[in-house]
């Protein structure tokens, strides 16, 4: 038979692409998230000194977005803002991505936190901030980058913004035996990302001055 008497039949139609799901916001491990609070908080307990909370009154219930924003003085800084936070409330901090080793690492992403590259833009921790703030999680960003930093980042604003969550200012200082936490009364996130920076900026350089003492 000649090629005619079988023709060739039609190509099935290609089925449609389904949307991508969205990846679930990083979960919180209740227990070692306490655990890993409690740990970190032995070398203040045994070199004689003690945290001092101030402020409390301005952290919002749980079961609503937060971005807690805190100025970077020790790598005991997440720990400590985590510790002086009211029952809860998970902070899931963007950690830097050179702690996600394994083992330690394993340990960070059970307590919820994520990790961002400081090298640029990473949208990747931009995206899972988001998806915690969706959830009504708490993230916690140091707008100043690195320990001792001076330049604020517009990152905090522009995730405060799209995620539709206030931000909570915590000045963290070190004063004597004392390490002091002050949280400010949240900064809503209107009038611009380089207006609400800029006023973050303000109110972070006076909480992080220890109480009893002035700029």
């Amino acid at each position: 038979m000649s090629d005619a008497a079988h023709p060739e039949k039609p190509a099935a139609p290609s089925a449609a692409k389904a949307p991508t799901a969205e990846p679930p916001a990083p979960p919180v491990i209740p227990w070692v998230y306490r655990l890993v609070v409690d740990t970190t908080y032995l070398p203040v307990i045994f070199s004689g000194m003690h945290l001092e909370v101030h402020g409390r009154e301005h952290v919002p219930p749980p079961g609503t977005p937060l971005v807690v924003a805190a100025n970077h003085v020790s790598a005991l800084d997440p720990f400590l803002v985590a510790r002086a936070l009211p029952p809860g409330r998970f902070l899931q901090f963007m950690a830097k991505k050179e702690l996600f080793i394994p083992g330690i690492g394993d340990i960070i992403r059970a307590g919820g936190s994520f990790p961002v590259d400081r090298s640029g833009n990473d949208l990747g921790a931009v995206r899972t901030s988001l998806r915690i703030l969706k959830a009504n999680g708490t993230v916690g960003i140091f707008p100043q980058g690195t320990r001792g930093g001076h330049e604020m980042q517009g990152g905090v604003a522009l995730i405060a913004a799209k995620g539709r969550a206030p931000i909570l200012p915590a000045g963290v200082s070190r004063d004597g035996r004392r390490w002091i936490i002050r949280f400010g009364a949240p900064i809503p996130p209107r009038g611009g990302i380089k207006a609400i920076t800029a006023e973050l900026g303000e109110v972070l350089s006076r909480l992080a001055v220890p109480v009893g003492q002035r700029l």
